[in-house]
């Protein structure tokens, strides 16, 4: 590991200025994947700027039904929310199925966002990845890919984003604010995550020196009806092969409102916007779920060691809907 300096902010202008002014500076929240990243000398910051004491840490039920979390809020504390519980289920089961309970306790919402690639390659300092050393190539392309990703892939990365709660987040078209030199601004979720295409090493439109200061969940009523389901290699602490968040709404047997997003199977946090299109006015049954989830799936570029994952995503979209709609499916 190499050395680095170490500034504790004050306040949210202190902590934009100091990083501003370095361009190998970071901040530093919770610190459960940047500080393993500088261990491995995966990332090499000069400077780390602690922003734990800015007062980013509440949970606001807003009027009308919305939500906003500070960027600072741990996992743990935004599960437990009355609020979010009650009408968003799915952010807290995201948020359950997310991390051990000691990780929860530490890491952050806005750095669960922020958070790296699980890639072994990208990890690994000495292999080629377009992520880490833009250029060198991707070493996953032809190695072990079994967990990587099978949508929004490009020929320069293949790496799937890790978030769990991030899924649910995009489902739920949530904002990201942030504050940076230029002032503040909000990204719509989906925008805020990159797909790969040429420029891998860019995962978000963030600048240089820009924080993210809080996330709000617009008012969405479908949500209390809502389920996040993940499937992995063990029930402990493990990231997905596949998982899904869905809400639904159905009207006289038939599907009135639907919200799908994946994860475990993108480049980014997937909203599954044609099984969406698919499924709205179309009855309610497992055979109108399946056929929204091959729609989906079928602009899939699997591999040989992950194509598994196209039958997997498939059938999480089909376990979640009928979940929600008491189907029952098997």
């Amino acid at each position: 590991m190499r050395p680095f300096s170490y500034a504790r902010a004050a306040d949210a202008d202190a902590a934009i200025a100091a990083v501003r002014e370095r361009p190998d500076g970071a901040f530093l929240a919770g610190g459960t994947t940047e500080v393993d990243l500088v261990r491995q000398n995966v990332v090499r910051p000069g400077l780390l700027v602690d922003i734990n004491d800015l007062p980013l840490t509440g949970i606001e039920d807003l009027p009308g039904g919305g939500l906003r979390v500070g960027a600072l809020a741990r996992m743990s504390d935004v599960a437990r929310a009355p609020g979010v519980s009650a009408r968003f289920p799915v952010i807290s089961q995201a948020l359950l199925l997310g991390a051990s309970a000691q990780l929860r306790n530490m890491a952050s919402m806005g750095g669960n966002l922020c958070q790296r690639v699980r890639c072994g390659y990208f990890r690994d300092a000495t292999s080629p990845c377009n992520k880490r050393d833009p250029g060198s190539g991707c070493a996953a392309l032809d190695g072990f890919n079994r967990g990587h990703a099978i949508l929004g892939t490009s020929d320069k990365c293949i790496a799937t984003h890790p978030s769990d709660v991030a899924v649910a987040l995009v489902a739920l078209d949530a904002v990201v604010h942030t504050r940076g030199p230029a002032g503040e601004r909000a990204i719509g979720i989906d925008d805020f995550f990159l797909l790969p295409g040429d420029t891998p090493e860019r995962e978000h439109p963030l600048e240089h020196g820009e924080l993210i200061t809080a996330i709000e969940v617009p008012a969405t009523p479908v949500a209390r009806r809502s389920v996040y389901l993940k499937f992995r290699d063990r029930e402990s602490y493990e990231f997905a092969l596949a998982s899904v968040a869905a809400a639904v709404r159905i009207e006289d047997g038939a599907v009135a409102e639907v919200r799908l997003a994946l994860g475990g199977v993108g480049t980014k946090p997937w909203r599954a916007r044609r099984a969406e299109a698919s499924l709205l006015g179309q009855p309610a049954t497992e055979a109108s779920f399946a056929e929204a989830a091959r729609r989906e799936l079928a602009v899939a570029t699997p591999r040989p060691l992950n194509a598994f994952k196209v039958e997997l995503a498939q059938r999480a979209i089909v376990r979640a809907l009928t979940t929600l709609t008491g189907g029952g499916a098997r």
